[in-house]
């Protein structure tokens, strides 16, 4: 599939970074510390949201805050040698202007920024948790993203991994494109689903970029 778009915006986890060893260590390393059972984690959906919301669903509303306060200070210093590029990333990145692309993530923005600067990304437009008041898959996030890289939504792509965020794009009215990296191809509603970014290709024309993904 060819696709003419003015921006691209790109989930981080799961979509241009792995971190899933490092989210499952610290998880479960957390859920021990609050004393949730391992049958309430286990119903609880970790990827594609923010930890706000998860720790909404598993505490009482007074623990949040220090709850997520110490879920971020876990994952930020499991950073090192916990988050690897996925494949195709940097290839696909190296190709498109700083202006023409950006990071939607759930991930806080220390924690986003920690992750990026592991492997070396550094986008010129980052929206994090902390940048938004309803997260995936609610549009907020990505329809934020095309404010700040100054694109019609309508003329963004969007890479996700997860059903949560391929909801977003959609609801935001703009084109999607799956990375089959964290869920089944079955689980991923989308115009193209692709194994991951190898299979993207990208080329900047005057006042955008042209991408092909073919799987």
């Amino acid at each position: 599939m060819r696709i003419d778009a003015a921006a691209l915006l790109f989930d981080n986890d799961g979509t241009l970074v792995s971190s899933m060893e490092s989210v499952q260590r610290c998880w479960t390393r957390w859920a021990g510390e609050y004393g949730i059972t391992a049958e309430d984690f286990a119903r609880i959906e970790l990827h594609g949201r923010t930890a706000a919301e998860i720790a909404a669903d598993l505490l009482p509303a007074g623990v949040v805050p220090e709850a997520v306060a110490r879920i971020e200070q876990l994952e930020v210093e499991d950073v090192a040698g916990g988050v690897v590029l996925l494949p195709g990333t940097a290839e696909l990145l190296d190709r498109l202007p700083a202006d023409r692309w950006a990071v939607v993530t759930s991930a806080t923005r220390r924690l986003a920024e920690a992750r990026l600067e592991e492997v070396g990304i550094r986008p010129k437009v980052l929206i994090a948790a902390d940048d938004i008041t309803r997260g995936k898959p609610d549009p907020e996030p990505y329809l934020l993203g095309a404010v700040r890289v100054g694109v019609d939504p309508a003329r963004c792509v969007v890479f996700e991994d997860a059903p949560a965020g391929l909801t977003a794009g959609r609801a935001a009215g703009m084109r999607t494109v799956a990375l089959a990296t964290t869920h089944q191809r079955s689980e991923l509603f989308a115009d193209v689903v692709v194994r991951d970014l190898s299979a993207v290709s990208a080329q900047a024309t005057h006042g955008g970029v042209e991408i092909t993904a073919a799987d």
